[in-house]
């Protein structure tokens, strides 16, 4: 049976529905999205036996501090941040950088370590700030950038503030670059964008939807109407890694899976998949992608 909980990414909604599903005796839980929200839910799990693989949330304390049951299909932002920090320092170290983030698990530990890796090239930033995410009104802080002359703007953050950021630079007449993770990785941030949205960078892993063994299942997602972007397939592998370990290990039990979880390499939309002794995936890293006409691809130069 499945059970689907809405934690509207908000940390007290998210224990609050970890135990809903503790309730439901459910076995395994696909999620969370934020990772501000899979670690405080990943206690629950852990106390009640439950597998949980994240499908997208990277910040590393997930793995590093979470319980055996913790594991996540998608990569962390410290290797994100490595790629992102290079590719500033290399390709920018000649303009004004500024870092913002909106204070968030994820927004916060995906600029500190964007910033210690450019920093580690000896690139210093021209700004670091941090905003609060759900307002509207960015207009103070796109002041300061300007004020500042920013080239490129790195946001630590999900995609609608970044948006809103992105549109607000254009209307005072800004054509800074804003770079950004991979919570851009959404056709709601071209929506909330427009044509003020061209341009923007991000790191993303390598696009699933582009993998030749998935396009069965992106053909079904599509012929529904759904576009499979951004983390739609990571939940999918996640399913399928749980479905897998679970028939080898003839268990829907956690403290059984967990083995196979770590010995084991599983088939899916993601490719073959396979997992560290902290729970982290073992797969291919971060890459560029950069938004034109309304729609995201590899970045090429």
């Amino acid at each position: 049976m499945l059970n689907v909980g809405d934690d509207a990414c908000d940390p007290k909604q998210a224990v609050a529905v970890a135990n809903q599903m503790a309730n439901k005796k459910v076995a395994f839980v696909a999620g969370h999205f934020c990772s501000g929200l899979s670690i405080p839910a990943s206690k629950v799990y852990e106390e009640e036996g439950i597998l949980q693989i994240s499908p997208a949330s990277t910040n590393p304390d997930l793995t590093e501090k979470g319980g055996d049951n913790v594991f996540r299909v998608c990569g962390r932002d410290d290797q994100q941040g490595i790629v992102a920090g290079n590719f500033l320092a290399e390709s920018y170290k000649d303009k004004k950088i500024a870092i913002v983030h909106d204070k968030t698990a994820y927004g916060k530990g995906l600029a500190d370590e964007t910033k210690k890796n450019l920093n580690a090239k000896g690139v210093t930033e021209a700004l670091y700030e941090a905003y609060t995410a759900g307002e509207k009104d960015y207009s103070a802080l796109v002041s300061k950038l300007k004020q500042n002359a920013v080239d490129i703007l790195y946001v630590g953050g999900y995609h609608t503030e970044a948006g809103l950021i992105v549109r607000q630079m254009r209307e005072q007449g800004m054509s800074t670059i804003l770079m950004s993770g991979d919570a851009l990785v959404t056709e709601e941030y071209w929506a909330i964008t427009g044509a003020a949205g061209e341009g923007t960078l991000m790191t993303f892993s390598p696009d699933p939807r582009k993998n030749p063994v998935a396009a069965p299942v992106v053909q079904k997602f599509r012929d529904r109407k759904i576009n499979p972007e951004g983390y739609v397939l990571y939940a999918y592998g996640a399913v399928q890694v749980f479905a897998q370990a679970a028939a080898k290990a003839g268990s829907v039990e956690a403290k059984k899976l967990v083995p196979v979880l770590r010995s084991e390499k599983f088939d899916t939309v993601l490719g073959n998949v396979g997992f560290d002794e902290k729970g982290d995936v073992t797969a291919p890293g971060y890459v560029f992608y950069e938004w034109k006409n309304g729609k995201y691809d590899y970045l090429t130069k």
